[in-house]
């Protein structure tokens, strides 16, 4: 533990948070959401406008998977396609304004460009994908209210922000045959006994502590460990899988918070915070949403505490190295994290076209996630287009019949078929803070597997739903 020559005051920084992060745990920053939504229409507006028919063309030959010819007999529909009105219509269950606003903004504006490419160009056999996109503001109630809405309109869910949400739905997505893919990490959905209906994509949080121990581990070094997260699937899965890493690496936790922060009890912040400088720990592991992360990092900052910091992607915000970041140096030197995509105009194939996508759009990796997400749903609907049946079913079936997903490089291939330690994602794209970058991060190592997650044996959720 070194001491900081200038201290950041707390102040400072929680109002950079608030005002960069969308607000508190409590409630939306309405400015921000106002702000986020006129941007994202007109970037759509004018990413759609401007996508040339080349890139089109390549970047769907690179994501077909099923064929484009018309099945020879009748096609089987009932929810959500209309054959005779050509569209088909996917829901979207997506905080715009809760704690994870900012991120689920672009994440969604990345899914409009994408099939509003796709419908330029012929949609899904001539069939027009429309989207109908709700805002749960990270409200399990509001999240299950939308939920009843939609599951007889539309076809399948392309989007779910949450574990806990998700997982409030998920029984009545398997009561209804239903699919849905998930804005979230959990390894639950990779355990058969949970995902019937789910998609996983991207390394799962326990998976993803393992790497990012590790690769701090084998980087900078450290002996000692302080773990602290949110309660719930996100905080607790994502604790496991970093309390594994520490025991097979010989790690020793000086300080366990898990489960500890509470996002509406900023008291216990505090708690933590404190309780992870008192340890004097080498390398702290922290998963929350990035206001409650900043909160904790800010405090411990403040006292002089010092040392590695790292936490699953979504503890992640882009502002904190905004130019008028409180803790942008600090937290450019501190700080170790795992993306789930290639970064905005990345080395990678799918990287380019993702870029060349969202045209003018505001730069941010964030835009990848939603064209992944897309991507996943795109196939099932090909697939289940070329199968003659586009019942919300059937649909489902097509999605847990792909055998190999590519994203070009944008994002790990991914696997629905098999038994659920060969489907497990293991990889992940490390990176660090970069002040110079234009979205901020650097990835250090891509396609990262750390010997931990290559040998780790999945069977089931690494934590256990209650």
């Amino acid at each position: 533990m070194r001491t900081i020559l200038k201290l950041v005051t707390l102040v400072t920084v929680l109002a950079m948070v608030l005002a960069a992060c969308g607000g508190g745990d409590d409630g939306p920053d309405d400015t921000t959401a106002e702000t986020t939504a006129e941007t994202t229409a007109e970037t759509t507006a004018e990413t759609t406008a401007e996508t040339t028919a080349e890139t089109t063309a390549e970047t769907m030959a690179d994501t077909t998977v099923a064929g484009g010819e018309a099945p020879s007999g009748d096609i089987a529909t009932d929810v959500g396609v209309d054959l005779e009105a050509g569209t088909i219509t996917i829901g979207m269950l997506s905080d715009l304004t809760g704690p994870f606003g900012p991120l689920v903004t672009a994440i969604v504006a990345g899914a409009e460009a994408y099939w509003a490419d796709v419908n330029a160009n012929g949609g899904i056999n001539g069939l027009t994908v429309n989207l109908e996109v709700r805002d749960t503001a990270y409200d399990i109630p509001t999240h299950v209210q939308f939920y009843e809405e939609l599951r007889t309109q539309v076809a399948a869910f392309g989007h779910s922000t949450g574990s806990p949400h998700t997982v409030a739905i998920n029984p009545q997505l398997q009561e209804d045959g239903i699919l849905a893919i998930p804005l979230t990490w959990y390894s639950g959905w990779t355990d058969p006994a949970i995902n019937a209906n789910l998609m996983h994509h991207g390394v799962p949080y326990c998976i993803e502590s393992m790497n990012l121990i590790e690769y701090v581990v084998n980087e900078r070094g450290g002996t000692t460990i302080a773990i602290a997260s949110l309660p719930g699937d996100y905080g607790l899965d994502s604790a496991a899988g970093a309390v594994i890493a520490a025991e097979e690496l010989g790690l020793e936790v000086v300080y366990d918070g898990t489960g500890q922060l509470n996002p509406t009890d900023e008291s216990t912040f505090t708690s933590v915070s404190n309780g992870i400088a008192e340890s004097g720990a080498e390398i702290v592991f922290v998963t929350a949403t990035p206001s409650v992360f900043a909160s904790v990092y800010g405090q411990a900052l403040q006292g002089g505490f010092e040392a590695t910091w790292t936490g699953a992607g979504p503890s992640w915000n882009v502002a904190f190295v905004a130019p008028d970041s409180a803790i942008r140096d600090a937290i450019a030197r501190d700080f170790v994290g795992n993306a789930y995509t290639d970064v905005w105009d990345g080395a990678s194939q799918g990287a380019q076209e993702a870029t060349a996508l969202m045209g003018d759009a505001e730069p941010t990796d964030n835009y990848n996630e939603g064209i992944v997400e897309s991507t996943i749903l795109h196939q099932a609907l090909l697939r289940a287009y070329e199968n003659g049946d586009m019942t919300q079913q059937g649909i489902l079936d097509a999605a847990k019949s792909l055998e190999a997903v590519s994203f070009n490089g944008l994002a790990p291939d991914e696997s629905y078929t098999g038994d659920a330690n060969a489907q497990l994602q293991r990889t992940g794209n490390i990176f660090v803070p970069n002040l110079d970058a234009v979205t901020g991060t650097e990835v250090v190592a891509a396609n990262y597997v750390s010997d931990l997650a290559e040998n780790y044996d999945f069977t089931e959720a690494c934590y256990t739903l209650e």
